[in-house]
């Protein structure tokens, strides 16, 4: 097919006015003004995307799908700080009490909802002790029929005892070997923190995922704590400590990376470790502001993701965008361009995917159409800005994943969003009620 909008942005640094772009096999073909193609492809389908800009499609570095169904929870006591955040509340009240009932109708309903605000991509992180074993593939079985690419991996640790432990690991062992060669569902090793999980558990988890050629991820300095706890048992930062372990190297993805020494931010460059950036959920949980404009001036690769929180990445990437500049009191910090490429080619780097995150010649063919009626005028240099600070999920058109539409005229093809709203509902009611 030929897809004609008035903006084609093929990268977060590249748009061109009134040029269209080719589709075949499930890959972008040509790239040309819409003349030259419809004349040289005669008779395939013409997608009319006018008033629109198309872009690559949105790569969600970090989700916990079930994350949904704790949103407006009733808090007796509110927690005082991350500590208590997770030992008060998440997981007694939410991780402890989920089962794979509630799971399923979670990951179905964050799948519609990240496809119709353009998100194509994404890395799930499931943590629920009484779901095991085969959460993941439960939640696989839901973006299967949503058709997203989506990487899915449990987060191991031994805070809930050695035979919660055990099934863990083995919960992503087996997914990942199971999901060899899949198109759109793989699978890699994750572990919780330093402070629930010990060396030797977390030197396994690692040997784990060497041994099939896949990468593994931790949270790392949500806020204080981890840092804190890994001085006092450890005797150094927690980056220094996974450095010692021979973890971080560019197999590792550390999602959060808070509250962070500078010699921590120097030994994530200096390896090539990924970073997962979550400004929104960073904020809720009161973690802080990581330091991604100097993560990205030492050049990591840093990806953006939802936390399960906020799902739209138009408004995490608002978050990102305004942060940032408030942090270092510089409005020049964390341009709108750069916000766009963490979405995107950034977050396909950070997940170890290639070809994705781009519209180019055999690239693969994830994009969304997304209106761009805004009042003030558009042009190469401000096209980022008017995407990131003035556009938002609903205005989404359209969803394609590896060359297959997902989303049509805003709507969702493959999911009963209302039967799937209800649903979660009653799950998140189910919860809530325990």
């Amino acid at each position: 097919m030929i897809i004609c909008p008035d903006w084609l942005v093929t990268s977060a640094e590249h748009a061109e006015a009134s040029v269209a772009i080719r589709i075949d096999n499930g890959a972008v073909s040509a790239i040309a003004p819409a003349s030259e193609l419809i004349a040289t492809f005669p008779g395939e389908e013409v997608i009319d995307a006018s008033g629109c800009a198309v872009l690559p499609g949105f790569v969600n570095t970090h989700v916990h799908l079930y994350g949904t169904l704790a949103h407006g929870i009733v808090v007796q006591t509110p927690p005082i700080g991350f500590e208590s955040f997770l030992d008060d509340y998440w997981w007694p009240q939410v991780e402890d009490r989920l089962d794979q009932q509630m799971i399923a109708a979670a990951s179905e309903w964050v799948c519609a909802e990240m496809l119709r605000t353009g998100t194509t991509t994404f890395f799930d992180i499931c943590e629920a002790p009484g779901a095991l074993s085969g959460v993941l593939e439960t939640e696989a079985e839901q973006c299967r029929r949503a058709g997203l690419r989506g990487i899915f991996s449990f987060e191991a640790t031994e805070r809930a005892g050695a035979e919660i432990a055990e099934l863990s690991l083995r919960e992503n062992i087996d997914f990942i070997d199971q999901h060899q060669g899949d198109d759109l569902i793989s699978g890699a090793m994750s572990w919780h923190t330093v402070f629930t999980c010990s060396s030797s558990f977390i030197e396994r988890a690692a040997a784990e995922a060497r041994s099939r050629n896949t990468w593994f991820h931790a949270h790392c300095n949500e806020g204080t704590h981890e840092g804190n706890w890994a001085r006092e048992h450890l005797g150094c930062d927690t980056m220094a400590f996974y450095r010692d372990l021979g973890v971080t190297s560019s197999s590792f993805l550390a999602s959060q990376c808070v509250q962070m020494t500078s010699g921590e931010l120097d030994i994530i460059a200096n390896s090539d470790t990924r970073v997962s950036h979550m400004p929104l959920s960073n904020c809720e949980v009161g973690g802080g502001i990581a330091p991604i404009s100097e993560l990205l001036s030492k050049g990591v690769t840093v990806g953006l993701g939802t936390d399960g929180y906020v799902n739209d990445m138009f408004e995490v990437m608002r978050g990102a965008f305004w942060l940032q500049k408030a942090r270092l009191l510089d409005p020049s910090s964390t341009p709108a361009h750069q916000v766009l490429q963490m979405a995107t080619e950034g977050g396909a780097q950070a997940l170890g995917l290639k070809n994705l995150g781009r519209l180019e010649p055999d690239w693969i063919a994830d994009l969304q159409i997304v209106e761009i009626d805004v009042p003030t005028p558009i042009d190469p240099s401000t096209i980022a800005d008017q995407l990131v600070l003035w556009r938002s999920g609903h205005h989404v058109r359209d969803v394609m994943v590896a060359g297959e539409w997902r989303v049509r005229n805003k709507e969702v093809l493959g999911i009963d969003v209302e039967r799937s709203t209800a649903r979660v509902r009653e799950e998140a009611s189910r919860l809530w009620g325990r």
